[in-house]
């Protein structure tokens, strides 16, 4: 099915709201607009270095105090510095920590894989700069724009997002995964062997969502199950994905305590799994977990944004009853989450939930769905997701 219709994302506006005098990072996903971003806010007064740009990485990478040179000879009316992908070159963060110290200029600082800087010793500036993270869009910054179909079968990346063509959309995915596993993984040595991590990134995503079990996927993959469990690390330091933790509490139930695994984007997901030729029928099992995917992605990124001390986690029992995300919020009760697929929830689909909510004890429980109009079952909050997320995420 194509969706004919193109984002233009030049005049966007993004969520986030990134620090205009203060020095910070900015982690996300390559391809999840970073660069575009940042030239819509600090075009008229910055001075950009591109890492992936080889000459300049070459450059760099021989002479740091390059950047020291370049940053005394720029005019007062430059006031940021950006670099682009700054772990490919984590030396320079010595230099700049130095020139935040002595300078006025404010920096910059994109990466895409947090990797070399967590266990490379790098100087991660001591509270210098403050940490930032973007993510493909939102619903909410595509306002009309927004089509749940193709974002649940195609994802939310800008680049799918501005494409018409279904065909174009596949080609660009599959473009992105190897480059990933090119660029991101291959060329920097994270791993020794290729195969295994493509094969395993392959039932990652056809997991996506799920408990995970390193050691059947370590039987399904042909490697250990503590090899898988450093892939696992590989794909959340690389911002490919995260993990959903077990919720950890005085539950009367006997709760899973194992992790479940999101990729970071919807499209990306399917892409890796092989599904991208296989259309969401509505009703279907694969239909619901792609919107369970992309409810939880949604507060995540809002909740983000908004600069929310939220914690993220899930509850299953060993009975298979579930609560799909639970939030923890200071200062407020604990906020209990089902997320159906249905275009009408009736009481009888949230029995098992409403249990486990008496179980809980003191929360507030709401499910979000594809209903028209809110109501209570057995108080529940039964919301249209739209406006569920905005009253719990935003609001």
């Amino acid at each position: 099915m194509a969706y004919n219709f193109g984002v233009d994302s030049d005049n966007l506006k993004r969520l986030i709201k990134l620090p205009k005098n203060y020095s910070f990072f900015l982690f996300g996903p390559r391809g999840s607009g970073k660069s575009h971003l940042l030239n819509q806010e600090f075009a008229s007064n910055a001075y950009t270095i591109d890492l992936l740009d080889l000459e300049l990485f070459d450059k760099f990478s021989r002479n740091p105090m390059l950047l020291r040179e370049i940053a005394g000879n720029l005019p007062a009316e430059t006031t940021h510095i950006v670099i682009d992908e700054i772990q490919k070159i984590p030396k320079l963060l010595d230099v700049v920590h130095s020139l935040i110290e002595s300078t006025k200029k404010i920096f910059v600082l994109t990466g895409s894989s947090a990797r070399r800087l967590k266990y490379g010793g790098a100087n991660l500036l001591a509270g210098r700069a403050f940490v930032s993270d973007l993510y493909p869009f939102s619903a909410f910054e595509l306002g009309d724009s927004f089509n749940l179909q193709s974002a649940l079968e195609w994802g939310l990346m800008p680049k799918v997002q501005s494409l018409t063509e279904d065909a174009d959309k596949a080609k660009y995915l599959l473009s992105y995964t190897k480059t990933y596993l090119r660029e991101e993984i291959w060329q920097e040595q994270f791993i020794k062997q290729l195969e295994p991590f493509r094969y395993f990134l392959e039932v990652a995503a056809q997991m996506n969502g799920k408990i995970i079990n390193c050691l059947k996927i370590s039987r399904d993959v042909g490697v250990d199950d503590k090899t898988v469990s450093n892939y696992y690390s590989l794909l959340e330091d690389t911002l490919i994905g995260f993990s959903l933790n077990a919720y950890r509490s005085s539950f009367r139930k006997r709760l899973s305590t194992k992790p479940k695994f999101y990729f970071f984007d919807m499209g990306v997901s399917r892409c890796l799994a092989g599904t991208l030729s296989v259309s969401l029928q509505e009703s279907t099992s694969a239909y619901g977990d792609a919107f369970e995917h992309f409810i939880i992605l949604e507060a995540i990124k809002l909740a983000s944004y908004f600069q929310y001390d939220y914690r993220f986690g899930y509850i299953h029992t060993k009975d298979d009853a579930e609560i799909d995300l639970v939030v923890d919020r200071p200062g407020k009760l604990p906020l209990l989450v089902e997320i159906k697929s249905s275009k009408e929830v009736r009481e009888d689909m949230l029995s098992n939930f409403a249990q486990l909510v008496k179980d809980f004890g003191d929360c507030e429980a709401i499910c979000l769905c594809r209903e028209k109009q809110g109501k209570l079952i057995d108080n529940i909050r039964v919301l249209p997701w739209q406006e569920g997320l905005q009253k719990y995420f935003i609001d």
